[in-house]
């Protein structure tokens, strides 16, 4: 993992579901001393038990928002201290990565982008072996439907985008 650049404090996190962004992450800020900011940990907490069943996709997105909107305070807030955010926020969509990069942009902060590019099938195994394992990374049990519900949504990045977000790929 490279170290940040003193300007470089916004580190944008992407991958389908399974492809390891969690893990990344958390390896990311211990080689850089940043602060990990992810959106299963806050959803996690703060919504699970008032979830309601079957979940829906309506009722998520606006605690979604409202949960980035503070993350992003807090990586705003942590910038003062010269305190890199590797935000682990799932950019499953170009337009997602890009408003977190213009909002780093408009704040006068360097971002990249971290795509984690991992074949759907090995990721779909990792899934299931999260799943099994509880691990440190896991938040919450995603099944075949929720798999393929991202899945169906998720744009990796093409190369402007890598190029625009001074782009890592990686290949695990």
């Amino acid at each position: 993992m490279d170290r940040h650049t003193p300007d470089q404090l916004i580190h944008i996190i992407c991958g389908s579901t399974g492809a390891g962004k969690s893990t990344y992450a958390l390896d990311l800020c211990s080689a850089i001393d940043g602060v990990h900011l992810s959106i299963d940990e806050w959803m996690v907490t703060l919504f699970w038990d008032d979830s309601p069943d079957p979940i829906e996709f309506e009722w998520s997105m606006e605690r979604v928002n409202r949960c980035e909107t503070q993350i992003w305070a807090m990586a705003l807030q942590l910038t003062q201290y010269r305190v890199p955010s590797v935000l682990d926020l799932g950019f499953t969509t170009k337009d997602h990565r890009t408003k977190f990069a213009e909002l780093a942009k408009e704040a006068e902060l360097e971002s990249q982008l971290h795509f984690l590019d991992l074949p759907r099938k090995e990721r779909w195994e990792r899934v299931q072996q999260r799943n099994k394992k509880k691990g440190s990374t896991f938040q919450l049990e995603v099944d075949r439907e929720m798999f393929n519900f991202v899945e169906d949504m998720w744009e990796p990045p093409e190369e402007d985008e890598m190029a625009a977000l001074n782009g890592v790929r990686v290949t695990q």
